[in-house]
C-alpha cells in the first residue's frame, strides 16, 4: 500500500512539473519567445550559408541573433514589460521624433525620399530587408522611418543598429499589444465572430448591432493592419516636425520585403518619365506580383520570350490578406533581358490593389487627394487598407482613377512565404530568400537602365471593374471611429487617447 502511495505521489510530481514548464514556455513566447502576439515566427537562425555567401560581410552583424536580453547596444531594461510600461515607453519614442544618424547624414530635406516600412513581428524577415536596404544606392540620402505595431527590445535594437542612412521609429499607440483586453484589441464582451446578428442581440455583446456586409463580426488581429497603415501615412504626412514642409516621394515598405539595389535609381527615373509621358500619374510602383518565370529561347538568342504568371500572383496576394489557404507555387527566378535591360519598360495603367500594392510611392499632392475622401476610406466596409484605398480612387468626384506608373521589372520583391497566414510543414525562409538574391545577382548587369520605354494600357476589365462592395472585417462602428479619428487627432496636434 505504501508502495502505491509513493508511485502515486511521484505521477503527480511528474505532471506538475511537466505544466509548469508548459507555463514557463507559453508565458516565455507571449513575451517575445517564439510566439509575438499569436503569430508563429521562425527560428531567427534560420539564415544558411547560401543565403550569407551572398551577403557582404560587413552587413553579417544585421543577421546576427544576440543572446535574449544581451542585445547589442541595449540601453533598456531588460525583460518582459507589463502594457502599462510598453504605453509609456511608445509615448516617449513617439513624442521625441528622434531621427538617429542625422549628424552623419545631415538633416531631412523637403525633397528627401522617405521609406516607410510597416513592421510587425517577423523579425527574420526584416533582417534581411534591412540588409537589401543596405546594398542600395544611394540609400545614404534618404531617411527610412520604421512604424511599429508591437514593442520588441530585439527588433528596435536591430532598428538603432542601422549605420548607413537616417532612421526613426515610431509606434502605433492603439495596437492589440496595448489593449490586449479591450478595444481596438479584443474585449471579453465582443460579440464572436460567427455569431448571429439575433444571437448577438440575445447576448448583448458590444459590437452586436454592427456585423460586417457578410454578417460577421470584427477580428482584432484583422483590423489592426489598416488602423495601423492609416495611422502611419497620418503620422508622416501630418504630424512629424520633419515632414511638415516634405513634397517629396514616400515609398511604403514592409517588413517582408526585399528591394534590389537599384531601386532608388529606378524611383527617379519612374519619377521623370511620369513628368515627361503622364503628367496625371499621381503613384509610381517599383514591385509586382511576380513569381514563377519561364525562360524560353527560340533558336535566336537575341529573342527570349517571357511568361509571367500574373493571375496566379495576384490570386495567391489576395487569399493572404483574406486567410484562404496559399496555393502551392514554385519559385524559379532566372533573368530576362525583356524586362531587365539597358531599355527597360514601364506601364501606365489604372491603379489597382491587387497589383501595384508593393513598394508604391506618392507625394504629398495625392495625400491631399486622399484626405479628401478620407471618410470613404474609414467608412468602406473592408479590412483591407489597399482596398480601400481602391474603393477611394474609384469613387474620386470629378476626376480620373490613381494612375500608377510601374516598372515591368521588379525592383521589390515579397518574401513572406511563412508566417500567420501560411502554415506549409516545409515553409523556409531561406530559400525564399536565396532565390531573390540569386535573381538580382544574375540580373546586376541590367542594374541602373539609362532610360526607360513607358507603354499605356488601359488595366483588364476585372481591374477597371467598379468595386461594388468591400470584402467585409470592418462593419463595427468603432474600427471606423478610430480610423476618423486618427485624421482629427494629426490635424489637431492633440496627445494619444488610450483607451481604458
Amino acid at each position: 500500500m505504501p508502495r502505491l502511495k509513493y508511485a502515486s505521489v511521484v505521477r503527480v510530481l511528474v505532471i506538475l512539473g511537466l505544466f509548469c514548464l508548459w507555463v514557463q514556455i507559453m508565458l516565455s513566447a507571449s513575451n517575445g519567445g517564439i510566439y509575438r502576439d499569436g503569430e508563429e515566427l521562425m527560428n531567427a537562425n534560420e539564415t544558411s550559408e547560401q543565403v550569407l555567401a551572398l551577403v557582404p560581410p560587413e552587413l553579417h552583424k544585421y543577421l546576427t541573433v544576440h543572446p535574449k536580453n544581451i542585445s547589442a547596444n541595449s540601453t533598456e531594461k531588460a525583460g518582459p514589460k507589463n502594457v502599462t510600461e510598453i504605453r509609456k515607453l511608445i509615448e516617449r519614442y513617439n513624442d521625441a521624433q528622434i531621427i538617429h544618424n542625422e549628424d552623419i547624414f545631415g538633416p531631412v530635406q523637403n525633397d528627401t525620399i522617405i521609406i516607410a516600412v510597416q513592421v510587425h513581428t517577423r523579425l527574420t524577415y526584416l533582417r534581411h530587408l534591412i540588409v537589401s536596404l543596405a546594398q542600395a544606392r544611394d540609400i545614404d540620402r534618404t531617411l527610412i522611418i520604421f512604424s511599429h505595431d508591437y514593442y520588441d527590445e530585439e527588433i528596435n535594437n536591430l532598428v538603432k543598429s542601422i549605420d548607413f542612412t537616417k532612421v526613426m521609429q515610431i509606434f502605433y499607440p492603439y495596437s492589440i499589444q496595448v489593449h490586449p483586453h479591450e478595444f481596438p484589441g479584443m474585449d471579453p464582451n465582443d460579440c464572436p465572430r460567427d455569431a448571429k446578428f439575433e444571437q448577438a442581440i440575445k447576448l448583448k455583446c458590444n459590437n452586436a448591432l454592427h456585423p460586417d456586409l457578410h454578417g460577421h463580426y470584427r477580428e482584432a488581429k484583422y483590423t489592426q493592419t489598416k488602423h495601423h497603415w492609416w495611422w502611419k501615412a497620418n503620422r508622416i504626412f501630418n504630424q512629424l516636425q520633419c515632414t511638415a514642409g516634405h513634397t517629396g516621394m514616400v515609398v511604403f515598405l514592409e517588413e517582408d520585403h526585399y528591394v534590389a539595389e537599384d531601386f532608388i535609381h529606378m524611383l527617379h527615373l519612374l519619377r521623370a518619365t511620369a513628368d515627361k509621358s503622364c503628367p496625371q500619374c499621381e503613384i509610381l510602383s517599383l514591385g509586382t506580383y511576380l513569381k514563377t518565370y519561364q525562360y524560353h529561347v527560340n533558336g535566336d538568342k537575341r529573342k527570349k520570350q517571357l511568361t509571367l504568371s500574373y493571375i496566379q500572383q495576384v490570386k495567391a496576394a489576395n487569399e493572404e490578406r483574406r486567410r484562404r489557404q496559399q496555393e502551392t507555387q514554385t519559385w524559379n527566378f532566372q533573368v530576362y533581358p525583356n524586362i531587365y535591360s539597358a531599355t527597360q519598360k514601364v506601364e501606365i495603367t489604372p491603379w489597382h490593389s491587387s497589383m501595384h500594392n508593393m513598394g508604391f510611392a506618392f507625394n504629398r499632392t495625392v495625400w491631399n487627394y486622399i484626405m479628401e475622401l478620407q471618410d470613404q476610406f474609414c467608412a468602406y466596409d473592408d479590412y483591407n487598407w489597399d482596398y480601400s484605398l481602391l474603393h477611394l480612387s474609384q469613387n474620386r468626384p470629378g476626376r480620373e482613377k490613381f494612375k500608377v506608373i510601374l516598372c515591368k521589372g521588379p525592383r521589390v520583391f515579397h518574401i513572406g512565404e511563412c508566417g500567420f497566414h501560411h502554415k506549409k510543414s516545409n515553409c523556409n525562409a531561406s530559400t525564399v530568400i536565396s532565390k531573390v538574391q540569386k535573381l538580382l545577382q544574375n540580373a546586376k548587369s541590367y542594374m541602373y537602365p539609362s532610360r526607360v520605354t513607358a507603354t499605356i494600357t488601359a488595366g483588364g476589365t476585372k481591374h477597371n471593374k467598379k468595386l461594388v462592395k468591400g470584402n467585409g472585417g470592418w462593419g463595427d462602428i468603432r474600427d471606423q471611429e478610430l480610423c476618423a479619428n486618427m485624421t482629427r487627432i494629426g490635424r489637431q496636434n492633440r496627445k494619444y487617447v488610450y483607451f481604458t
